[in-house]
């Protein structure tokens, strides 16, 4: 039964305590309106992977549309028409004397302008990311201009070995050439602040910790569903599930993380030696608390890799699809990052130094096994977007999904022809399915433009772009 009834787009879901933003349904549109939303609104995304990939086994044999794709780009399989696969790409000003090395390559990934080379804090990224340039452009229209997500926390002290300060390596995200945006990391911080904010001016009377927050807005929810129309009804019921799903395994990691405290360093040094006894994995022992907290976290079990990343991606993909924030960025790890990935079959050893395998038929297997890791859960994240209904398409048809790193060959240390993805038709705008090799050490900075131009973002360039990647466009 199709109910005549009318609803605020800013309407919420209210309870004592918290609120909940809603997705958009039908009842939000205007009475006698026949589109219900004629403008779907276009979500961006910026991935960042650390170290490179293995350059042999990235970039498909066949351009255009007509291609199979790498082994490393094997898990896209099921969303190859969703795709563009981007070779020849260049960030040109992380090249220049002194730049040795990640940092300079990973702090202005996203704003393509020299950083400063610096041990202090006169840190500088040249300019400002195309994340929050976006977030200043439509930001205003949701309930947070942007959101910053990784999985490891921000690095302080300084890098001897090339003279930068670890600053560089722990954020992509720029407010400003001199303001880094710190990210979250934690799935609880990340999910409540999402979905735990207080009503203004209203009394705490339950700790939203100890309860769902469903549970705090549900007789708000029941009153709202008796009087949507059927198909409302059941979209928001699917997005209430969600919510609850999400929460659920979140109780569970804080679990993992309670358990992971009370592992002192000398238990998993034991931990450690049994495991080398066993399986003779490790040749060398962890040689301060963060290693070894750090390789009990990702090989033990305290805290599974894995599923941390994707419960940081089912919550992005909550606010998405909410209109909570229409740009997101996130970090697998930060720059030279050494996370250990023998949790992955025929890996031994952390990512870093498996990247300089110095051509090394078997650290390149390993290494290409650890590229493929990140592409999956990549590949998790567009297909959920792809999994939620928008009118007539998808979530992920009016999205843009960045995939990058700031290195092509980790063993080598070059910015070009960087191992670029973009997933999502930018709201039908996109030309997807697509492996193009554009000419050599073009600019990133052309994909960015692009994608402003896709946003209807009006601006005459963008870092040290020179033309719009018509290539890609419908």
């Amino acid at each position: 039964m199709s109910k005549n009834w009318h609803i605020s787009r800013r309407r919420m879901l209210q309870g004592t305590g918290a609120c909940i933003a809603l997705p958009f349904l039908e009842a939000m549109a205007l009475p006698g309106v026949l589109s219900p939303e004629p403008s779907k609104p276009i979500r961006t995304s910026f991935f960042f992977m650390p170290n490179g990939v293995n350059p042999h086994l990235w970039t498909p044999e066949k351009t255009g549309m007509d291609f199979e794709l790498s082994p490393q780009l094997k898990p896209l399989e099921k969303l190859k028409k969703d795709i563009l696969i981007l070779g020849e790409l260049m960030n040109k000003n992380s090249i220049f004397p002194g730049a040795d090395g990640h940092y300079a390559k990973t702090a202005n990934l996203l704003t393509c302008q020299k950083i400063k080379q610096t041990t202090g804090e006169n840190i500088s990224s040249g300019g400002i990311s195309i994340d929050q340039l976006i977030a200043n452009e439509i930001g205003g229209q949701t309930l947070f201009p942007s959101l910053e997500y990784g999985l490891d926390r921000i690095r302080t002290g300084v890098d001897l070995n090339v003279g930068f300060t670890l600053l560089y390596s722990s954020s992509i995200s720029w407010k400003s050439a001199t303001q880094p945006l710190s990210k979250e990391i934690d799935p609880r911080m990340a999910f409540d602040r999402l979905f735990k904010s207080f009503v203004p001016g209203k009394e705490i009377k339950v700790n939203p910790w100890e309860k769902s927050i469903l549970d705090l807005v549900m007789d708000d929810a029941k009153r709202l569903k008796n009087n949507l129309g059927r198909m409302d009804q059941d979209k928001l019921s699917e997005y209430l599930e969600s919510i609850r799903s999400v929460e659920k395994r979140i109780l569970s990691e804080d679990k993992k993380e309670q358990f992971a405290e009370n592992i002192t360093p000398d238990i998993v040094k034991e931990l450690v030696r049994l495991d080398q006894k066993i399986t003779g994995k490790f040749d060398t022992k962890p040689s301060d608390r963060f290693e070894i907290v750090n390789e009990f976290n990702n090989v033990y079990g305290g805290v599974d890799v894995t599923e941390k990343t994707r419960l940081m991606m089912d919550i992005m993909t909550l606010a998405f699809w909410c209109d909570a924030s229409r740009t997101c960025t996130f970090m697998f790890g930060n720059s030279v990052s050494g996370r250990n990935f023998s949790f992955l079959d025929g890996v031994t050893g952390s990512h870093h130094s498996i990247s300089h395998h110095m051509d090394n038929e078997d650290k390149m297997l390993e290494y290409a096994k650890i590229a493929t890791w990140h592409v999956e859960q990549y590949a998790y994240f567009l297909q959920n977007l792809k999994s939620i209904k928008e009118g007539d398409g998808t979530l992920l048809d009016n999205s843009m999904a960045f995939l990058s790193s700031s290195l092509r060959d980790g063993n080598r240390h070059s910015p070009r022809n960087l191992p670029v993805l973009l997933g999502g038709k930018g709201g039908g705008k996109l030309k997807t399915g697509q492996n193009l090799i554009f000419e050599e050490d073009t600019p990133l900075a052309n994909l960015y433009y692009t994608m402003l131009n896709v946003l209807n973002i009006e601006k005459s360039g963008f870092g040290d772009s020179n033309r719009l990647l018509t290539e890609v466009l419908v």
